[in-house]
């Protein structure tokens, strides 16, 4: 079948009636040999940037309605954040994609050595409901770069994104990227077929199960999962600033962000000060009422709001020890919690598990080191932000802590860096992308050596092996060098 039946085939039926056909689809169209050239990768990616342009009121609409996202915020973190991403890879792709240099040792010369970077084949993406189109379409950004075709399952928990994108998407990139609706039965199926990667964003429960999936097939994974990223704030800091851009990165959308700050550790000193200016940011992001606000969103649906609504309650129980700071009001009829900031100690409900919602943990410690300890007592966060001008701090921090980000001054501001991986460590995800760190995981780095036949200089390792061929290997071939002790 050619290529160009088959994306008339998933442009005229949106999906083949089965997962597997739609599998099959993909990987004949790969196995064409048309997802090589750079012109089709460009190609594809110009018509994602267009799909996003022409139908951003529909993508915004959509957000909207699953997230109560303001449209600003939108295209700040969604649709924006894409054509840029886009952008730069077009910008930088021919320069990624050409064959990297590798040093010859002597002993092998003469001789060239390169790595060339091909396509793994047929990609399985599956985003969560957070960010529902940044999420999909942003791995995709990088295995269409790369040459791959892909299948993408949207979220089910955010219906109107999914909606969006099943339409739009088989119009401007029929056969490279073909989309599967549905929930658990559909991702079931479609983790029951052989894919050359999956990428997978979500939690650690359900990236398990991806990774069992995969190993049926030693399918390799990246995943992105979360966990609770802490914060560290001393005195050394510009308190108001430092107040309005934590907000910030909190609860934007309401809190349901992969990278949010979740918690905050801090001297009483520094969480007395700090927790003196935060109602006061809030106010200035969001109003004196922001249930009121456009800006401020919503808990994606009953389940979650339940969830978060339920710890905070739990851990403003007279008995729990924790002290409200500002915020507190819920209503389940519109699932909104207010911005919410509370004290509370290590062993409170909050601090359980990640947060995702628009309530914000303080909890004390006696100093920086008594930080990192707590921090590295507890899982490899995604990311972890520490306000503080003293270098001292900034340096233990550095090489005390391990996460799958570190910020100074700032939170979530990195996935924004085009230029810098996004991935976790340990139990917050393994694999990396944005930008050529995408390229690099949607591609297979494929040694090519190339040594002419003449002159033969691999005759002086060929047997027999005489005293003079012994010296050879051993002084040049293959020597053990001797270091220095101490």
């Amino acid at each position: 079948m050619s290529a160009q039946n088959l994306d008339t085939l998933v442009q005229t039926n949106g999906t083949p009636n089965t997962i597997e056909a739609t599998v099959e689809a993909a990987r004949q169209l790969f196995n064409t040999g048309v997802t090589k050239p750079l012109d089709w990768r460009l190609a594809r990616l110009t018509a994602m940037n267009q799909m996003l342009v022409d139908h951003k009121d529909d993508f915004t609409a959509a957000l909207a309605a699953d997230l109560g996202k303001h449209p600003t915020e939108a295209w700040l973190s969604e649709i924006g954040f894409l054509t840029a991403e886009i952008a730069h890879t077009v910008k930088h792709l021919q320069d990624w994609l050409k064959p990297r240099k590798a040093s010859v040792p002597l002993k092998f010369q003469p001789a060239a050595a390169t790595i060339v970077l091909e396509p793994l084949g047929v990609v399985l993406v599956i985003a969560p409901w957070n960010y529902p189109i940044q999420l999909l379409l942003a791995p995709i950004i990088g295995a269409l770069a790369a040459g791959n075709t892909v299948v993408a399952k949207p979220s089910e928990m955010a219906p109107a994104s999914s909606a969006v994108l099943a339409r739009w998407v088989p119009e401007y990139l029929a056969g490279a990227v073909t989309i599967v609706e549905g929930g658990v039965p559909e991702i079931t199926s479609l983790l029951d077929q052989r894919f050359d990667h999956i990428f997978f964003t979500g939690n650690g429960r359900v990236g398990r199960i991806v990774m069992s999936a995969a190993a049926k097939h030693l399918t390799p994974v990246t995943l992105e999962l979360g966990g609770k990223s802490p914060v560290y704030i001393d005195d050394t800091v510009e308190m108001i600033t430092a107040a309005r851009r934590i907000v910030w990165g909190k609860f934007m959308n309401a809190g349901q962000t992969c990278v949010a700050p979740d918690y905050v550790l801090g001297t009483d000193s520094a969480l007395a000060k700090l927790a003196k200016e935060l109602p006061e940011a809030i106010e200035e992001l969001y109003g004196a009422e922001p249930a009121h606000s456009l800006a401020f969103g919503r808990m994606i649906n009953d389940a979650a709001f339940s969830r978060v609504a339920g710890l905070l309650a739990m851990d403003l129980q007279e008995e729990s020890g924790s002290a409200l700071v500002t915020g507190g009001s819920t209503d389940a009829a519109t699932r909104y919690i207010a911005p919410t900031v509370v004290h509370v100690d290590a062993e409170s409900a909050l601090m359980d598990d990640e947060i995702f919602g628009p309530v914000l943990a303080l909890v004390t410690v006696e100093s920086a080191q008594a930080a990192i300890e707590f921090i590295n007592h507890r899982e490899k966060p995604l990311a972890l932000y520490v306000f503080s001008e003293d270098a001292g701090v900034r340096e233990a921090f550095t090489v005390q802590t391990s996460s799958g980000a570190l910020n100074f001054g700032v939170p979530a501001a990195h996935l924004g860096i085009p230029g810098l991986p996004f991935g976790g460590v340990g139990e917050s995800g393994m694999g990396r992308y944005h930008g050529q760190h995408s390229i690099d995981t949607f591609s297979h780095h494929k040694a090519v050596l190339d040594k002419p036949l003449s002159p033969d200089t691999m005759s002086l390792i060929y047997p027999p092996f005489g005293a003079i061929k012994k010296q050879v290997i051993k002084r040049f071939v293959a020597p053990a060098k001797k270091f220095r002790k101490g």
